[in-house]
């Protein structure tokens, strides 16, 4: 018996760790994959930093100060261990190193991505719940047409259709920038809205959240439909078990039945869809930051592209899919918790 449970206990603790185990194998091959195709794209760090008039000998010698003269996959594993030491290389654009300009920027999309996915997947979980609840009236057709066509419509035009019509047409909303300019608030963490907190500057706290909400609205509407329709067909699974019926005849509501029955065993897809799109939703706030001209990260991966800054291409594409991975690893951990059969398989 002691063997037994032993063998248990080491089968559920390599099944938590497994994910986790993954993690840092998968980010060397993303990374891998990431340094060798900017490579193959025709970028040449030592044209941009050298003037037009450059001799072929002031051309050889930077490249040779800047390794690139040295085979691809040497190349690699010296940014491999520069990376894991936090030195991501210098932006040949803006002359700083690339860690500080991520660290400055990380916190406004952080910010963003939070709040979308907190909007998102309350519009999402509250429209899959009033659509089945009232799933044989004329209403759950008329969500399931809006729901169509939220699908259809892409997060930067949700971004540019929010803006003309909330910030341009009827003036409600702000829709450039973090915050008014006249509004001045001490940068302490670099989450405006913590700082605003800190600050305890009420006026600065108010116009933050409503720059805010065009963005996160924007990209909540790329989360939103697509979890109100797996939540529906969720809980239609979940309807057709035999507990709901023996529910039914012990008297519960209908309501009870929904709350508290059926949503409990309606999750496990639902925190599946929420660590996809939860992934997508980290790429998807490149435009959107610079549609509504947020200073984070998707700007300052723009103004990487357009500038040809290889450095600040790599370690912006690596905090990139650093997110994504650390996105869906916890959302496998909490797909462990929620069903036991996972931690024994």
């Amino acid at each position: 018996m002691l063997i037994t449970r032993l063998h248990r206990t080491i089968g559920v603790s390599s099944r938590w760790l497994a994910p986790l185990a993954r993690l840092p194998l998968i980010l060397f091959s993303v990374a891998a994959m990431i340094f060798v195709l900017l490579r193959l794209l025709p970028l040449d760090p030592v044209a941009m930093l050298l003037p037009p008039n450059a001799t072929p000998e002031q051309s050889t010698h930077l490249r040779q100060a800047l390794g690139l003269d040295r085979p691809i996959a040497v190349q690699f594993l010296f940014w491999c261990r520069q990376s894991v030491s936090g030195d991501l290389g210098q932006s040949i654009q803006f002359g700083e190193s690339v860690a500080t300009l991520i660290l400055r920027t990380l916190p406004v999309t952080l910010q963003l991505v939070f709040f979308s996915l907190v909007l998102g997947i309350s519009l999402g979980i509250a429209s899959g719940l009033v659509a089945f609840h009232y799933r044989q009236t004329p209403l759950r057709g008329a969500l399931d047409l809006c729901n169509s066509l939220a699908l259809a419509i892409p997060e930067y035009l949700w971004a540019i259709l929010l803006m003309l019509l909330f910030g341009i047409a009827l003036r409600w909303l702000p829709f450039f920038g973090q915050i008014d300019p006249l509004l001045i608030v001490p940068r302490r963490s670099g989450f405006l809205l913590l700082d605003t907190l800190l600050a305890g500057n009420g006026a600065a706290l108010g116009s933050a959240l409503a720059h805010l909400l065009l963005p996160a609205t924007a990209l909540a509407m790329a989360i939103a439909p697509p979890l109100m329709r797996i939540l529906y067909s969720s809980l239609d699974q979940a309807y057709a078990q035999e507990y709901i019926n023996n529910g039914r005849l012990r008297g519960l509501s209908e309501s009870r039945l929904l709350l508290r029955h059926a949503l409990g065993n309606a999750w496990l897809p639902v925190v599946t869809l929420m660590g996809v799109q939860g992934g997508l939703l980290i790429g998807g706030t490149l435009l959107v930051e610079v549609i509504f001209g947020l200073p984070g990260l998707g700007s300052l991966m723009i103004d990487a592209i357009t500038s040809q800054d290889l450095p600040l291409i790599q370690g912006v594409s690596l905090v990139y899919a650093l997110a994504v991975l650390l996105s869906n690893t916890l959302m496998e951990l909490w797909l462990i918790r929620l069903d036991p059969r996972l931690r024994t398989e």
